[in-house]
């Protein structure tokens, strides 16, 4: 899947070193009840709806503002290396899993190819997110590269969630 409409020369890559061994890393990926405490931006609620952890199964999950305001989102698992790397791909949706456009752009690509690979050293894991635009137009491929920033900012609070959960457990 890797090779497939895969805009690596658009692609973003954020990475981690997190103090927890590799394994717990992957738990916190795999499991629902773990990846609802920590997935989505600082101060949101997570809920899943669905998460069948399996090539071509799907984790539904419905993030929930301070405000009370909610938004979609789809995880196609497409390769799982227990332990090693998770590829999925990811998009807004609606409460029945269907895809939907971004909430905030009209030219955000429907959906992101992701790649999550997990080294451990010494008992710190390194998590390397790689995320790609997919199936996407020059337009989409244009408007995902002009919002790098963005979304660093936004995969930082997400990774600051996890780095929290991970401490406490």
């Amino acid at each position: 899947m890797s090779q497939h409409n895969l805009y690596i020369d658009n692609k973003l890559v954020i990475s981690r070193d997190f103090k927890a061994p590799k394994n717990l890393v992957y738990k916190a990926l795999s499991e629902a009840d773990r990846f609802e405490q920590w997935w989505g931006p600082s101060g949101f609620t997570t809920h899943v709806s669905t998460f069948d952890f399996r090539p071509e199964g799907i984790c539904h999950y419905c993030l929930e503002s301070p405000d009370g305001a909610t938004m979609w989102g789809r995880f196609v698992f497409k390769e799982i290396l227990p332990n090693r790397k998770i590829e999925f791909l990811n998009c807004f949706s609606d409460e029945n899993a269907g895809v939907i456009r971004a909430p905030f752009s009209e030219t955000w690509p429907l959906e992101m190819f992701n790649i999550i690979t997990l080294e451990e050293n010494n008992g710190t894991t390194v998590l390397t997110f790689i995320i790609a635009p997919y199936n996407a137009s020059d337009t989409e491929i244009k408007t995902f590269g002009e919002n790098h920033e963005n979304m660093e900012l936004g995969f930082k609070g997400t990774l600051d969630r996890l780095e929290d959960y991970l401490l406490k457990n």
